[in-house]
């Protein structure tokens, strides 16, 4: 599953827009002459997002492990779809909140998780919470958040550096450039928002591709459709603090964890709930489910 929305491209596309990015300030800083250090810090972002993809969200939720006599049924349907799906399963935490969202981690396969809070549990019925993890399990078998969680790993660094470069005067070439002091701003701005701008198109398309895969594992979209309404109301009225830890691992989430208004919601890693809601009744018309 998932082959066929040209993933691989899609990604391909991407990272070589973060590392431009990367690799544009580390041409601007001092003239050039420390853009071997940027090109490092690219591959040492690359792989930090690699190897700490299974246990970033994981800490930051302060999730802990549960055993099937605690979560009997999440279990049975993660095991039902893992068999399902042909995949191993992943190991299962239970985050003690009640802002209701579920979420994905790990870099592949063998080493993932499935996360639930507390607060989707009480809130979902059975059905409603196998449509969720079909979703969440697409992500890892499609390798999402791998790809998600290094591209959050490359904006974070590019937001950092270009903040650092604006209040040490990014190299003494600026000093003899009239333009230097605006270059300096635009890069504060400008870098930042690129990175932002290319994680939140990583992770929109990958919502629309898990909604889709995930509802042809379980055979049931409308189950999704139906959480995702319980899941907007339930977001907006208890959602996540907005805190940095937080706020780099948003994007794995089914559901905005934070209340978002205006130019917030138009930034936000996930798409509109509504148009999420409609493509999978779409699906459920044009694909002959009965449920």
């Amino acid at each position: 599953m998932g082959s066929r929305h040209f993933n691989g491209l899609k990604t391909t596309g991407l990272f070589v827009a973060l590392w431009v990015v990367m690799l544009g300030i580390g041409s601007f800083v001092g003239g050039g002459q420390y853009l071997w250090v940027f090109a490092l810090l690219s591959v040492v972002g690359t792989f930090y997002g690699y190897w700490n993809s299974d246990s970033l969200a994981i800490r930051a939720m302060h999730a802990r492990p549960v055993t099937e006599v605690e979560q009997p049924t999440m279990y049975r349907i993660v095991r039902e779809l893992s068999l399902e799906a042909n995949q191993p399963m992943p190991r299962l935490f239970v985050s003690p909140t009640d802002a209701p969202n579920a979420f994905a981690t790990g870099r592949n396969p063998q080493n993932a998780a499935v996360c639930c809070t507390d607060g989707i549990l009480a809130l979902l019925d059975e059905r409603e919470l196998r449509g969720v993890l079909g979703h969440e399990l697409m992500h890892v078998y499609n390798r999402d958040v791998l790809i998600g969680s290094v591209a959050a790993a490359f904006a974070g660094m590019i937001t950092a550096l270009a903040q650092m470069m604006f209040f040490f005067g990014g190299g003494g070439n600026n000093r003899d450039n009239p333009f230097g002091p605006f270059a300096m701003l635009a890069m504060l701005i400008l870098a930042p928002l690129a990175a932002a701008l290319i994680r939140m198109a990583i992770s929109r398309t990958r919502e629309y591709d898990a909604d889709e895969d995930g509802s042809t594992l379980t055979g049931d979209p409308m189950a999704l459709a139906s959480a995702l309404r319980k899941l907007e109301d339930g977001a907006t009225r208890r959602p996540l603090p907005q805190e940095p830890q937080l706020e780099n691992v948003s994007h794995l989430f089914i559901a905005n964890p934070f209340r978002g208004d205006g130019l917030a919601r138009l930034f936000s890693t996930h798409p509109p709930m509504d148009q999420r809601i409609e493509r999978l009744e779409q699906m459920a018309a044009d694909g002959g489910y009965t449920r």
